[in-house]
Protein backbone atom coordinates (compact mmCIF):
# COMPACT_ATOMS: atom_id res chain seq x y z
CA UNK A 1 0.00 0.00 0.00
CA UNK A 2 1.35 3.55 -0.54
CA UNK A 3 1.60 6.25 1.36
CA UNK A 4 -0.93 8.59 0.42
CA UNK A 5 -1.30 11.93 0.57
CA UNK A 6 -3.17 13.79 2.79
CA UNK A 7 -5.48 15.67 0.56
CA UNK A 8 -7.21 12.43 -0.96
CA UNK A 9 -9.11 11.91 2.15
CA UNK A 10 -9.52 16.20 2.80
CA UNK A 11 -10.51 16.87 -0.74
CA UNK A 12 -13.14 15.62 -3.22
CA UNK A 13 -11.84 13.59 -5.73
CA UNK A 14 -10.84 16.12 -8.99
CA UNK A 15 -10.36 15.06 -12.89
CA UNK A 16 -6.53 15.32 -12.43
CA UNK A 17 -6.70 12.28 -9.55
CA UNK A 18 -9.25 10.32 -11.84
CA UNK A 19 -7.46 11.00 -15.16
CA UNK A 20 -3.83 9.87 -13.99
CA UNK A 21 -5.65 6.40 -12.73
CA UNK A 22 -7.33 5.94 -16.38
CA UNK A 23 -4.31 6.95 -17.71
CA UNK A 24 -2.10 3.88 -15.40
CA UNK A 25 -4.79 1.70 -16.66
CA UNK A 26 -4.81 2.07 -20.54
CA UNK A 27 -1.22 1.43 -19.53
CA UNK A 28 -1.55 -1.89 -17.69
CA UNK A 29 -4.53 -3.05 -19.86
CA UNK A 30 -2.72 -2.56 -22.86
CA UNK A 31 -5.75 -0.71 -24.59
CA UNK A 32 -5.93 2.82 -26.42
CA UNK A 33 -10.01 2.54 -26.25
CA UNK A 34 -11.49 5.19 -23.55
CA UNK A 35 -11.49 4.28 -19.72
CA UNK A 36 -14.13 4.80 -17.32
CA UNK A 37 -13.43 3.82 -13.55
CA UNK A 38 -15.92 2.72 -11.49
CA UNK A 39 -16.64 2.13 -7.49
CA UNK A 40 -16.05 -2.33 -8.44
CA UNK A 41 -16.98 -3.75 -11.66
CA UNK A 42 -19.86 -4.84 -10.35
CA UNK A 43 -21.38 -0.76 -10.60
CA UNK A 44 -20.98 -0.90 -14.03
CA UNK A 45 -22.54 -4.50 -14.43
CA UNK A 46 -25.77 -2.64 -12.61
CA UNK A 47 -25.47 0.32 -14.79
CA UNK A 48 -24.91 -1.13 -18.81
CA UNK A 49 -28.22 -2.88 -18.99
CA UNK A 50 -29.51 0.81 -18.73
CA UNK A 51 -27.43 1.82 -21.84
CA UNK A 52 -28.24 -0.88 -24.00
CA UNK A 53 -32.33 -0.67 -23.78
CA UNK A 54 -31.67 3.43 -23.76
CA UNK A 55 -29.77 2.91 -27.14
CA UNK A 56 -32.95 0.94 -28.67
CA UNK A 57 -31.28 -2.13 -29.04
CA UNK A 58 -34.32 -5.17 -28.78
CA UNK A 59 -34.78 -6.13 -25.10
CA UNK A 60 -33.55 -9.92 -25.42
CA UNK A 61 -30.04 -10.72 -24.32
CA UNK A 62 -27.79 -14.17 -24.99
CA UNK A 63 -25.44 -15.07 -21.73
CA UNK A 64 -23.23 -17.44 -21.32
CA UNK A 65 -23.82 -20.31 -18.75
CA UNK A 66 -23.11 -21.45 -16.03
CA UNK A 67 -20.92 -17.51 -14.94
CA UNK A 68 -21.39 -14.87 -12.55
CA UNK A 69 -25.04 -14.31 -11.91
CA UNK A 70 -24.86 -10.87 -11.47
CA UNK A 71 -25.32 -10.59 -15.04
CA UNK A 72 -28.39 -12.06 -15.72
CA UNK A 73 -29.56 -10.89 -12.48
CA UNK A 74 -29.58 -7.38 -13.63
CA UNK A 75 -30.85 -7.78 -17.32
CA UNK A 76 -33.97 -9.36 -15.59
CA UNK A 77 -34.35 -6.42 -13.20
CA UNK A 78 -34.08 -3.98 -16.06
CA UNK A 79 -36.52 -6.28 -18.24
CA UNK A 80 -34.13 -7.91 -20.37
CA UNK A 81 -35.44 -11.39 -21.80
CA UNK A 82 -32.59 -13.43 -20.93
CA UNK A 83 -31.36 -16.80 -23.01
CA UNK A 84 -29.00 -18.71 -21.36
CA UNK A 85 -26.27 -20.36 -23.94
CA UNK A 86 -23.35 -22.86 -22.77
CA UNK A 87 -20.85 -22.01 -25.53
CA UNK A 88 -19.44 -18.71 -27.33
CA UNK A 89 -20.31 -19.46 -30.72
CA UNK A 90 -24.46 -19.86 -29.68
CA UNK A 91 -24.17 -16.09 -28.72
CA UNK A 92 -23.81 -15.26 -32.45
CA UNK A 93 -27.18 -13.40 -33.91
CA UNK A 94 -27.74 -11.99 -30.46
CA UNK A 95 -29.13 -7.97 -29.65
CA UNK A 96 -27.05 -8.63 -26.43
CA UNK A 97 -24.40 -10.67 -25.98
CA UNK A 98 -23.01 -11.31 -22.31
CA UNK A 99 -20.14 -13.14 -21.35
CA UNK A 100 -17.37 -13.56 -18.61
CA UNK A 101 -13.63 -14.39 -20.30
CA UNK A 102 -11.82 -15.99 -18.48
CA UNK A 103 -15.31 -17.20 -17.08
CA UNK A 104 -16.16 -17.83 -13.73
CA UNK A 105 -16.53 -20.84 -12.22
CA UNK A 106 -15.10 -23.22 -14.94
CA UNK A 107 -12.00 -20.74 -16.30
CA UNK A 108 -13.59 -21.51 -19.78
CA UNK A 109 -11.56 -19.03 -22.04
CA UNK A 110 -12.32 -17.47 -25.42
CA UNK A 111 -9.08 -16.00 -27.28
CA UNK A 112 -9.48 -12.64 -28.72
CA UNK A 113 -9.53 -13.46 -32.72
CA UNK A 114 -12.82 -14.95 -31.57
CA UNK A 115 -14.11 -12.14 -29.50
CA UNK A 116 -13.72 -9.61 -32.35
CA UNK A 117 -15.58 -12.23 -35.12
CA UNK A 118 -18.70 -12.48 -32.40
CA UNK A 119 -18.59 -8.63 -31.72
CA UNK A 120 -19.41 -8.29 -35.27
CA UNK A 121 -22.31 -11.04 -35.41
CA UNK A 122 -23.97 -9.51 -32.41
CA UNK A 123 -26.09 -5.81 -31.87
CA UNK A 124 -23.60 -5.26 -28.79
CA UNK A 125 -20.99 -7.19 -26.97
CA UNK A 126 -20.13 -7.08 -22.92
CA UNK A 127 -16.89 -8.88 -21.91
CA UNK A 128 -16.10 -9.50 -18.06
CA UNK A 129 -12.49 -9.51 -18.01
CA UNK A 130 -12.27 -9.67 -14.03
CA UNK A 131 -10.55 -12.71 -13.74
CA UNK A 132 -7.70 -11.46 -17.02
CA UNK A 133 -5.30 -10.06 -14.75
CA UNK A 134 -2.27 -13.16 -14.92
CA UNK A 135 -3.23 -14.29 -18.30
CA UNK A 136 -2.90 -10.71 -20.43
CA UNK A 137 -2.84 -12.65 -23.85
CA UNK A 138 -6.36 -13.75 -23.29
CA UNK A 139 -7.41 -10.03 -23.18
CA UNK A 140 -9.41 -8.11 -26.01
CA UNK A 141 -8.83 -4.75 -25.25
CA UNK A 142 -5.38 -4.29 -27.07
CA UNK A 143 -7.15 -5.62 -29.83
CA UNK A 144 -10.08 -2.82 -29.59
CA UNK A 145 -10.14 -0.05 -32.03
CA UNK A 146 -12.66 2.38 -33.26
CA UNK A 147 -14.31 -0.10 -35.11
CA UNK A 148 -15.73 -2.17 -32.12
CA UNK A 149 -17.91 0.81 -30.66
CA UNK A 150 -20.39 -2.35 -29.67
CA UNK A 151 -17.67 -3.63 -27.68
CA UNK A 152 -18.05 -3.02 -23.61
CA UNK A 153 -15.25 -4.40 -21.71
CA UNK A 154 -15.28 -4.61 -17.89
CA UNK A 155 -12.32 -4.76 -15.91
CA UNK A 156 -11.81 -5.67 -11.75
CA UNK A 157 -9.15 -4.14 -9.56
CA UNK A 158 -9.56 -5.44 -6.32
CA UNK A 159 -9.50 -9.81 -7.30
CA UNK A 160 -5.85 -9.46 -8.61
CA UNK A 161 -4.28 -6.99 -6.28
CA UNK A 162 -6.42 -8.53 -2.97
CA UNK A 163 -7.74 -5.26 -2.16
CA UNK A 164 -11.79 -5.69 -2.70
CA UNK A 165 -12.47 -3.35 -0.19
CA UNK A 166 -11.21 -0.59 -2.42
CA UNK A 167 -14.07 -0.93 -4.76
CA UNK A 168 -12.60 -0.06 -7.95
CA UNK A 169 -12.90 -1.16 -11.48
CA UNK A 170 -13.21 -0.06 -15.27
CA UNK A 171 -15.00 0.25 -18.25
CA UNK A 172 -13.43 0.30 -21.86
CA UNK A 173 -15.32 1.06 -24.88
CA UNK A 174 -16.94 3.85 -27.22
CA UNK A 175 -16.40 7.26 -25.69
CA UNK A 176 -20.28 7.76 -26.07
CA UNK A 177 -21.00 4.76 -24.02
CA UNK A 178 -18.47 5.75 -21.26
CA UNK A 179 -20.11 9.40 -20.54
CA UNK A 180 -23.57 8.18 -20.74
CA UNK A 181 -22.74 5.77 -18.07
CA UNK A 182 -20.81 8.41 -16.26
CA UNK A 183 -23.82 10.52 -16.24
CA UNK A 184 -25.76 7.86 -14.88
CA UNK A 185 -23.28 7.01 -11.97
CA UNK A 186 -22.82 10.32 -11.04
CA UNK A 187 -20.54 13.11 -9.51
CA UNK A 188 -17.24 11.18 -7.36
CA UNK A 189 -18.61 7.88 -7.57
CA UNK A 190 -15.18 6.61 -7.07
CA UNK A 191 -13.07 8.16 -3.15
CA UNK A 192 -9.98 9.27 -3.56
CA UNK A 193 -8.19 6.97 -1.64
CA UNK A 194 -9.02 4.25 -4.20
CA UNK A 195 -7.89 6.50 -7.02
CA UNK A 196 -4.95 6.98 -5.57
CA UNK A 197 -4.39 3.23 -4.47
CA UNK A 198 -5.67 1.95 -7.98
CA UNK A 199 -2.46 4.22 -9.82
CA UNK A 200 0.22 3.07 -7.47
CA UNK A 201 -1.15 -0.44 -7.93
CA UNK A 202 -1.35 -0.63 -11.69
CA UNK A 203 1.83 1.20 -12.37
CA UNK A 204 3.79 -1.39 -10.40
CA UNK A 205 4.24 -4.05 -13.14
CA UNK A 206 7.29 -5.59 -10.41
CA UNK A 207 4.61 -6.71 -8.38
CA UNK A 208 2.03 -8.19 -10.82
CA UNK A 209 5.01 -10.34 -12.71
CA UNK A 210 5.91 -11.16 -9.01
CA UNK A 211 2.72 -12.17 -8.31
CA UNK A 212 1.18 -13.58 -11.58
CA UNK A 213 4.30 -16.33 -10.98
CA UNK A 214 2.85 -16.91 -7.32
CA UNK A 215 -0.20 -17.44 -8.07
CA UNK A 216 0.35 -19.86 -10.55
CA UNK A 217 2.56 -21.38 -8.34
CA UNK A 218 -0.36 -21.75 -5.66
CA UNK A 219 -2.63 -22.82 -7.90
CA UNK A 220 -0.52 -25.99 -8.70
CA UNK A 221 -0.34 -26.58 -4.74
CA UNK A 222 -3.88 -26.21 -3.96
CA UNK A 223 -4.86 -28.43 -6.85
CA UNK A 224 -2.07 -31.16 -5.29
CA UNK A 225 -4.25 -30.66 -1.95
CA UNK A 226 -7.56 -30.74 -3.28
CA UNK A 227 -6.47 -34.46 -5.04
CA UNK A 228 -5.44 -35.68 -1.42
CA UNK A 229 -9.11 -35.29 -0.97
CA UNK A 230 -9.94 -37.13 -3.49
CA UNK A 231 -11.08 -33.92 -5.11
CA UNK A 232 -11.24 -33.29 -9.26
CA UNK A 233 -9.81 -30.83 -10.39
CA UNK A 234 -12.17 -29.55 -13.27
CA UNK A 235 -11.52 -25.91 -13.97
CA UNK A 236 -10.53 -22.57 -12.97
CA UNK A 237 -7.94 -19.36 -12.84
CA UNK A 238 -4.97 -18.60 -11.11
CA UNK A 239 -7.33 -16.36 -8.81
CA UNK A 240 -9.53 -19.63 -7.71
CA UNK A 241 -10.03 -23.22 -8.50
CA UNK A 242 -12.90 -25.22 -9.37
CA UNK A 243 -12.88 -29.11 -8.15
CA UNK A 244 -16.01 -31.79 -8.38
CA UNK A 245 -16.47 -34.00 -5.62
CA UNK A 246 -19.18 -36.61 -4.41
CA UNK A 247 -21.00 -34.17 -2.19
CA UNK A 248 -20.50 -30.58 -2.41
CA UNK A 249 -22.65 -29.19 0.14
CA UNK A 250 -21.19 -31.50 2.94
CA UNK A 251 -17.78 -30.69 1.92
CA UNK A 252 -18.73 -26.59 1.97
CA UNK A 253 -20.14 -27.14 5.64
CA UNK A 254 -17.27 -28.97 6.71
CA UNK A 255 -14.35 -26.23 5.64
CA UNK A 256 -16.86 -23.60 6.95
CA UNK A 257 -16.82 -25.64 10.36
CA UNK A 258 -12.77 -24.26 9.83
CA UNK A 259 -12.82 -21.29 9.29
CA UNK A 260 -12.86 -21.97 5.32
CA UNK A 261 -15.55 -20.52 3.06
CA UNK A 262 -16.17 -21.53 -0.08
CA UNK A 263 -18.20 -21.26 -3.35
CA UNK A 264 -21.11 -23.86 -3.57
CA UNK A 265 -23.52 -24.20 -6.75
CA UNK A 266 -27.62 -24.45 -6.85
CA UNK A 267 -26.93 -25.92 -10.85
CA UNK A 268 -24.01 -28.12 -9.57
CA UNK A 269 -24.12 -30.40 -6.50
CA UNK A 270 -20.80 -31.80 -7.29
CA UNK A 271 -19.37 -28.62 -7.88
CA UNK A 272 -17.11 -26.55 -5.44
CA UNK A 273 -14.82 -23.02 -5.72
CA UNK A 274 -12.16 -22.56 -3.81
CA UNK A 275 -10.09 -18.85 -3.65
CA UNK A 276 -6.18 -19.43 -3.39
CA UNK A 277 -5.44 -19.40 -0.27
CA UNK A 278 -2.49 -17.37 1.31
Amino acid sequence: MPQLDRTVWTELPGKQLTGALEIAAAMRYRTTRPILCFAGAQQAIQIYPLFCAEKGTHLSAHVLHPSYNEHEYQLVQQGWQVTRKTRAAQLSGADLAVMVNLNNPDGRSVPPRQLLALANSVGFLVIDESFCDPVPHLSVCPHLTAAHDNVLVLRSFGKFYGLAGVRLGFAIGAQTLLDKMADWMGSWAVSGPALAIGKAALEDEIWATRMTEQLADHAYQLDELASLAGWHTIGGTRLFRLYQMTDAHHWQEHLARQHIWTRAFSYNDRWLRLGLPP
